[in-house]
């Protein structure tokens, strides 16, 4: 089944969940969701932590900063944590994500952070227990690599602000659901949970 099917069917699974979900999808459209799939565990994890708790443009900014030190290629795990700490702060980043970048980089090297075809036979939850053992790496990290670089169809990142609000938004609830809370809710949303949260970050405010 090619993408677009894919999308198709997890839509169509969607619209039938109830009203709200029905109207939603019609309003906001065909899923347009565009993973970086040609991009690995490392560079995923990478461009994660440039993104962390800042506006889209300001990690666009971050990366494309970073990839300046490196004739505009994105940077090996040696070249990384062959790069002094002045020139990645002046990047952009805090002392705290360098400490995560360079951890990442050696974690890529002694296999912690695993390449593409092994994560790609690794199950979520694996992937999640491996990666968060990573300073600085949290379980919403590993499921935007899940979601946007290994493709997979069935996370529900509980925790995101925007999938919460989202919800809030689509069923006008006083107060958005808590991780637990909306995970719990979410079962309903299996096999396609990553579109789903794609179609709340959309949800109109």
């Amino acid at each position: 089944m090619n993408t677009a099917d894919k999308y198709t069917e997890a839509t169509d699974f969607l619209m039938r969940i109830d009203s709200d979900w029905y109207q939603l999808i019609n309003a906001v459209g065909p899923c347009t969701f565009a993973p970086k799939a040609e991009r690995g565990p490392y560079e995923a994890l990478i461009r994660a932590i440039a993104y962390q708790q800042l506006h889209v443009k300001a990690g666009d900014a971050i990366i494309a900063r970073l990839l300046a030190l490196y004739g505009d290629v994105f940077p090996s795990a040696q070249q990384l944590l062959a790069t002094d700490f002045d020139a990645l702060r002046a990047c952009g980043f805090s002392a705290r994500k360098i400490d995560t970048l360079k951890g990442i980089a050696e974690g890529a090297l002694s296999g912690l952070v695993p390449a593409r075809e092994i994560a790609d036979a690794m199950s979520d939850e694996a992937l999640i227990e491996k990666l968060v053992t990573l300073k600085g790496i949290g379980r919403w990290t590993v499921e935007m690599m899940l979601m946007f670089t290994l493709e997979r169809m069935d996370v529900l990142p509980a925790d995101d602000f925007g999938v919460a609000e989202g919800y809030k938004r689509l069923k006008k609830l006083e107060a958005a659901p808590k991780g637990k809370q909306l995970a719990e809710i979410g079962r309903a949303w299996a096999p396609y949970r990553t579109i789903a949260s794609w179609y709340l970050w959309r949800v109109p405010k």
